[in-house]
């Protein structure tokens, strides 16, 4: 076992970042790992902890009181059951300190402001597989991020949704 890593997952619940989540855990996480999921909510939600954390995002949640549904509520999100379990089981097997952080704008500018906000060792995501028209029409999160952020990024390439 080498030293502690932190990891990072985007993640929107979305099948591709739950994927994505998959591949770190199967393939990435050692005893000891911290594993980060970043959310970027769209910076026209209103809420509470949005006016508070806007700038800097809010502080790091542990997955304990993540899991508590009062306080999702609080930063918009509804947690996938089956994400949460997935994490607390490897929290449990593997030792891995598990803890989300939500931003809020541009998810391509905030996951690469995460990496260096958190100091990530890794940044997973997940591709939603859109096809050339939608991708320029859209842009993609991944070929920015994979482009401009300052650590390591993989990209789980997920079930297409369309063709070109």
């Amino acid at each position: 076992m080498g030293k502690a890593r932190t990891v990072g997952i985007g993640m929107d619940y979305s099948p591709s970042s739950k994927s994505a989540l998959r591949w770190v855990i199967d393939n990435l996480v050692e005893e000891g790992d911290r594993i980060i999921l970043i959310h970027v909510q769209s910076p026209k939600c209103d809420n509470a902890q949005k006016k508070l954390w806007e700038e800097s995002g809010s502080p790091l949640i542990p997955l304990e009181e993540f899991k508590e549904m009062n306080l999702s509520k609080q930063y918009g999100l509804t947690p996938d059951p089956e994400v949460l379990d997935v994490l607390d089981t490897v929290s449990r097997t593997k030792g891995a300190k598990v803890v989300s952080k939500i931003y809020w704008g541009d998810p391509r500018e905030k996951l690469c402001d995460a990496v260096d906000d958190l100091k990530l060792n890794s940044l997973v995501l997940g591709s939603r597989g859109f096809g050339v028209i939608k991708r320029v029409l859209l842009g993609s999160v991944s070929n920015y991020v994979v482009t401009n952020a300052s650590c390591p990024v993989t990209v789980v390439k997920g079930t297409p949704v369309s063709k070109p």
